[in-house]
């Protein structure tokens, strides 16, 4: 009787010492050295993205990124709602976490009068951007999301490799990314 007893207990602690390693594996998300948010303000479009809830049937999305004066930054999300074509369009707010770097985002869709609770705040964390600002990558600590972004709607295929390897490299999984636009990758 103690036998049967000691298995299930064995594969609980197997399993739970396996979750504990692989949670260690896992480095910390790392962002860019710095971002200059008048350089980062203006357009850009969408290549590809991890699917998620608040996107769904969403294609072709565009974001527009506008410092404002108090030091916030003002989102305007756009895209094609792929059932009736008709354009889907939301505005929030993004508050800097870590001015050092200016890096580390917090954004917010809620109408404004219930931002101020925290509720709905979102981590927006630029983990690559090139040196031009010609592309971004966005994630957060936990890897749930991730956005790649360009200042034209597609990307050439070296550079897009090239993404993707930086994004490897960041312990993110680069097989849920799908894009957001037909043909965003040119040869």
């Amino acid at each position: 009787m103690n036998k049967l007893f000691l298995i299930p207990v064995l594969l609980f602690s197997i399993s739970c010492a396996h979750a504990d390693v692989s949670q260690k594996e896992i480095s910390p998300l790392q962002t860019v050295s710095h971002v200059d948010l008048q350089r980062y303000a203006g357009k850009w479009f969408e290549i590809a993205k991890y699917p998620n809830r608040f996107q769904r049937g969403c294609t072709e999305a565009v974001a527009e990124y506008l410092p404002l004066q108090n030091g916030t930054i003002e989102v305007h999300n756009t895209c094609k709602k792929t059932k009736d074509g008709q354009l889907k369009d939301i505005i929030g707010v993004a508050t800097v976490k870590d001015h050092e770097t200016n890096a580390k985002l917090s954004v917010n869709f809620l109408p404004s009068w219930l931002r101020w609770t925290g509720i709905g705040a979102g981590k927006y964390w630029i983990i690559d951007l090139e040196p031009n600002y010609q592309y971004v990558v966005v994630s957060e600590p936990k890897r749930e999301y991730l956005w790649i972004l360009s200042r034209t709607p597609t990307l050439d295929r070296v550079t897009y490799d090239s993404i993707l390897q930086k994004i490897t490299a960041q312990q993110l999984d680069v097989n849920s990314l799908e894009f957001s636009r037909e043909n965003p990758i040119r040869n």
